[in-house]
């Protein structure tokens, strides 16, 4: 918890300097585009987690804080929207979809792969975090868990509309997969001897495991690449360029770095850089 803490206060600081350097922006864009139409509501409305250590969740004032939250934040600000007229709508992994398709939501940033699946219902601007999928057992790893051939016959827990789920069922066919809604289900499952392992990024469960390091590790060599994006309707491509822009923009000036290095190096390493985005629709 007091480690937890002091992430949520190193990141306020690094925020606070951000949000100074960076108010909303004035840009006049193109007369009919997505970006003309959302700047003029009232509110931006985006999907995010609040049950996602260092990625998605509550702060202490009970405000949603994180490393998606922070791109969340920069998308919006260059469409003109100070930080009070965001509208956060707490979204869980199997409902992502539906939100950008019955127009819930404007766009989400939520720990969210892409998938070739996926891409057939909706836009992706990134990857701006690429994993891969992981073991969490607990300490001591004391079944000798190293990998998904080593679940067989045993109990995995996933989070349900997850890519981990998919890669189970479609893989690993002799693993009982559990599903939960959030990830705190898992853990807590985890914990209590339920399941024998939880599947997931590592980059979901690196944050994890740094809220309990004293009862909870990281087990294997990672498997099945996890490239993280920031989500739009299908029909946005002209969006999907906008974020993509507003990434490379971060990337160039340090902004992305120092998130970077502040909310998530300590837990999952990495050399800050933003990952080579993949190119939006035309």
């Amino acid at each position: 918890m007091m480690r937890t803490r002091l992430v949520l206060i190193l990141l306020g600081f690094v925020t606070a300097g951000i949000a100074n350097a960076q108010q909303p922006s004035n840009t006049q864009f193109p007369p009919g585009s997505t970006m003309e139409r959302l700047a003029k509501a009232p509110t931006i409305r985006i999907g995010v987690k609040y049950d996602q250590p260092l990625f998605g969740l509550r702060d202490l004032s009970g405000q949603p804080a994180g490393f998606d939250i922070e791109l969340a934040k920069l998308v919006a600000t260059k469409l003109g929207f100070s930080n009070d007229r965001i509208t956060w709508v707490e979204t869980a992994s199997a409902n992502r979809e539906p939100f950008l398709q019955q127009n819930m939501v404007d766009f989400v940033v939520a720990t969210y792969s892409i998938t070739d699946r996926r891409r057939q219902v909706i836009n992706f601007a990134g990857p701006y975090v690429v994993g891969g999928q992981v073991l969490m057992v607990r300490k001591g790893n004391p079944l000798r868990l190293t990998g998904p051939k080593d679940l067989a016959g045993r109990k995995a827990c996933v989070i349900n509309g997850s890519n981990a789920q998919n890669e189970l069922l479609t893989n690993y066919k002799d693993v009982v997969v559990v599903p939960f809604d959030v990830i705190s289900k898992c853990t807590e499952a985890l914990k209590n001897g339920s399941v024998d392992a939880v599947v997931q990024p590592n980059t979901m469960l690196g944050g994890v495991v740094s809220r309990d390091p004293a009862s909870l590790e990281l087990a294997g060599d990672l498997f099945v690449r996890e490239p993280w994006a920031i989500a739009m309707p299908k029909d946005e491509a002209d969006f999907c360029q906008f974020v993509s822009a507003v990434l490379r923009d971060a990337d160039r000036d340090g902004t992305y770095a120092r998130l970077y290095d502040a909310i998530l190096k300590p837990y999952i390493g990495g050399d800050g850089k933003l990952p080579p985005l993949d190119p939006c629709p035309l």
